[in-house]
């Protein structure tokens, strides 16, 4: 009986380490030829509209046209991107489902989010595909009409001045923090489901403004609709020549530089990884794809910050330097 059990164990073991052996050959680099053979799905950890899903819906064109395939967008919303990315940490690492992350959703989340199911280690950097441009925008009929005067309404007003972001954990929120922080003014931070939500709302005048990126203002700002005051970078943004730097509106010490990256569940075949890397490459050397980020007050990133290498020693780096900005903070719930 006992040899009987034995034998049926030696078996399940041959044919375990059979299944593992057949996994490990499906990802060999012969194999990956022939990837992508179908649509690849990009998660987006916000609502359609905000500069996340922007700038990914652009990278997707230009990558799904460098690797034969479709690459679909799937908007997944909730608990300032959590969702989407515990989404994309479970999901199989076949390349083909990668997700589009940013200072929030990569780095903050781990201070705001404690008790999320996933690490950083959960994840490959595949490369950065774009840098963007903080801002703050205020609705167009507001009573500030500069920086200063915002600062000095919300000191006279404490806790009324309201300023909208895509959620606790998002980059937008992160804009916000360091904006209050810098500024040192009391205002009520209002979160929304994406950047898309709360634009609409300064829009239709629900709120005093906004923390964003100039990705997903810019279009607002030109129509009339809102009025930027300020972008948290040394230069001004080429699209939009008549906001001042922080420097220039008052408040030097309010600098923060956003940026979108993407990113694979670990384990995913390095050749794998090789070819998205070199999708994304190609995606960012497109003269449409420069062209539509500097219309939207982003710049590419440099060669270096493609790098899966460069993300990866990026990543951790975030991660204190947000830890140190959100000191204090109560968790998210």
């Amino acid at each position: 009986m006992k040899k009987k059990l034995n034998n049926k164990m030696k078996k399940s073991v041959q044919k375990s380490s059979f299944a593992i052996a057949l996994l490990a050959f499906s990802f060999t680099p012969a194999a990956a030829e022939d990837y992508p053979s179908r649509p690849v799905t990009m998660i987006v950890p916000f609502a359609a509209g905000g500069s996340s899903d922007v700038i990914a819906r652009l990278i997707a064109d230009q990558m799904g046209t460098a690797l034969g395939q479709r690459i679909l967008i799937e908007n997944v919303t909730g608990a300032g991107g959590s969702v989407a990315v515990g989404r994309a940490a479970r999901a199989t690492p076949d390349g083909y489902t990668i997700a589009i992350g940013n200072s929030g959703t990569n780095t903050a989340i781990y201070t705001l989010y404690p008790d999320v199911k996933f690490t950083a280690d959960d994840f490959m950097p595949l490369g950065m595909v774009a840098k963007t441009s903080p801002i703050i925008a205020l609705k167009q009929d507001h009573a500030a009409k500069n920086l200063r005067e915002f600062i000095a309404f919300a000191k006279k007003n404490p806790g009324k001045a309201t300023l909208g972001h895509a959620g606790i954990g998002s980059s937008n929120y992160l804009i916000c923090k360091s904006f209050v922080k810098a500024a040192q003014i009391d205002v009520t931070l209002v979160g929304y489901r994406g950047g898309g939500p709360a634009l609409n709302d300064l829009m239709g005048g629900q709120i005093d403004g906004v923390c964003d990126s100039a990705a997903s203002v810019s279009g607002a700002i030109h129509a009339g609709r809102a009025r930027g005051i300020a972008v948290s970078l040394p230069v001004r943004v080429p699209s939009l020549p008549d906001v001042p730097t922080s420097k220039e509106a008052g408040l030097p010490e309010f600098q923060l530089q956003g940026w979108n990256a993407l990113f694979t569940p670990k384990g995913t075949p390095q050749p794998v990884i090789d070819k998205l890397n070199a999708a994304i490459r190609k995606g960012v050397a497109n003269a449409e794809y420069r062209k539509r980020l500097d219309e939207l007050g982003s710049v590419p990133p440099t060669d270096e910050e493609m790098k899966p290498e460069f993300v990866k020693v990026f990543v951790p780096q975030e991660i204190a330097k947000f830890r140190e900005l959100l000191a204090g903070d109560k968790p998210a719930q």
